[in-house]
């Protein structure tokens, strides 16, 4: 288990502390090029100036877009996490503050606030996912756009009695990942099982909630923004209902 005092993990710094923030930029998965550069192409894209990033993380996506000359600022809830960002290219450039997304306030009006990676599922009530979108449409200007993009719920795959959905096992059994759902609340559990070669082990797991799309229509809604665009992907395919996932787009009322 994270957050032991062996680990030098600082409890301030919540599910991400020093432990998983030094391997968080391990190459592959969601660091690899191929997963970044769409992501970080369509920001560009829909930025009409300053932008900021909910949970920004190590400067996965910020830096990057930083980089572009995109002017970036960032909240961020855990101190290891955000220590890493001016360490990569661009990343100087990116004002980061420490605190949470859902109340946490910066100065001056964006064109863009966004929150990758499911991020918003470690808000697990949903009065707190609303005030997220609250929060991003406080720093956006009238007309900015909020984008978050975030996984389908796996519900398809549960046969009646089961909570739990396996998505990730390594040939060889060093890592297995499943998420078990509770359907009444919302809220699941993304559980990682890692045995490293001299049979010791690892079990992290992270509480989350999940909301479907059309539910955060109506978060938006109450914050006073509307469905702008929805896509399947950073390639902007189709949402169908098939996709797994989603990256949607709200724009705040131009008259707000």
């Amino acid at each position: 288990m994270t957050g032991s005092a062996n680990t030098g993990d600082d409890p301030a710094d919540g599910w991400f502390p020093e432990s998983v923030a030094a391997g968080y930029d391990d190459p592959g998965g969601a660091n690899a090029p191929e997963i970044v550069t769409p992501a970080v192409d369509v920001l560009e894209d829909l930025a009409d100036g300053p932008v900021l990033e909910f949970a920004v993380g190590t400067g996965r996506i910020a830096a990057p877009l930083a980089a572009r000359g995109v002017p970036v600022s960032g909240i961020e809830l855990s101190r290891a996490m955000a220590a890493r960002i001016a360490g990569k290219p661009g990343g100087d450039a990116v004002e980061v503050v420490l605190g949470d997304m859902t109340t946490t306030r910066l100065a001056g009006q964006f064109s863009l606030v966004y929150l990758v990676f499911n991020t918003i599922s470690n808000v697990t009530t949903q009065e707190g996912q609303v005030d997220v979108f609250r929060n991003a449409a406080a720093h956006l200007r009238p007309g900015g756009l909020f984008l978050v993009e975030l996984g389908v719920p796996d519900l398809r795959r549960l046969p009646p009695g089961q909570d739990t959905v396996p998505f990730a096992v390594e040939p060889g059994g060093g890592y297995v990942g499943f998420d078990q759902y509770d359907v009444v609340t919302q809220r699941f559990t993304s559980n990682h099982v890692t045995v490293s070669p001299d049979g010791t082990g690892r079990f992290r797991r992270i509480p989350f909630r999940y909301a479907w799309p059309a539910e955060l229509d109506l978060m938006a809604r109450i914050a006073g923004m509307s469905l702008k665009y929805r896509w399947a992907d950073w390639n902007r395919s189709e949402f169908t209902a098939d996709s797994t996932k989603h990256v949607s787009v709200w724009e705040k009322d131009p008259n707000r």
